[in-house]
């Protein structure tokens, strides 16, 4: 069965690319599309999309409000934040708001794809391009983190050498070519440190290591 999509975004340029994207994957439906806030959440009410496409920029409402109110009538509905920001304020007020995922304008519309399909899934998704932003805003907030002997007693070392460089921003691919290991060897490396830690996303994985002092600014 399609994923049913709903866009919202004023630019009216911006969805007619989202649009042509997702017609061409098979297993993606659009449902509908809105300029405003107050349209997204009268349509994701009536149709009841199983994703919502959120920008932050609206003209009426933030698209932070929006994805408040569709989180609040459709609890089950995945929304994905598109937009230009990339700062981690913006970051987290979406997330805190019910989003499951971040991703910016600028990335491939593959990241936006792979993000449907991935919070379809079950898990949430945080841009790279951000990542650095949200690491960087927690580490220079007042109370700073205390290294604790936790991890390494639960983490080989590889393993947690690959949890800092996940929390530092790097793909898969990066990270990859940096230890001159193979993708699906960090990815095996990754399943397995999410497992140890029960941890379910890359956000957590960054609060994590922020936290117990493995990343710095």
């Amino acid at each position: 069965m399609a994923i049913r999509v709903l866009i919202c975004d004023d630019h009216i340029m911006v969805r007619q690319g989202v649009r042509m994207v997702l017609q061409s994957e098979p297993d993606i439906e659009l449902v509908g599309e809105a300029g405003r806030g107050e349209e997204a959440v009268a349509l994701a009410v009536q149709l009841k999309p199983e994703v919502v496409i959120m920008d932050l920029s609206l003209p009426d409402m933030s698209g932070i409000e929006a994805t408040k109110q569709i989180k609040a009538a459709l609890p089950n509905t995945r929304v994905i934040a598109l937009t230009m920001h990339e700062e981690e304020p913006y970051v987290m007020e979406v997330l805190r708001a019910g989003a499951e995922a971040y991703i910016v304008k600028r990335s491939a519309a593959a990241d936006l794809v792979n993000a449907m399909r991935q919070v379809m899934a079950g898990q949430a998704v945080l841009d790279p391009v951000v990542t650095k932003a949200v690491v960087t805003g927690y580490v220079s907030r007042p109370t700073p983190p205390t290294p604790d002997k936790e991890t390494d007693s639960v983490l080989t070392p590889r393993e947690r050498e690959i949890l800092i460089l996940v929390a530092e921003g790097f793909t898969n691919a990066e990270i990859a070519k940096k230890l001159y290991i193979s993708e699906k060897t960090v990815q095996t490396h990754r399943s397995n440190i999410l497992d140890k830690l029960n941890i379910h996303d890359r956000t957590e994985l960054v609060r994590y290591a922020i936290r117990h002092g493995l990343v710095e600014a």
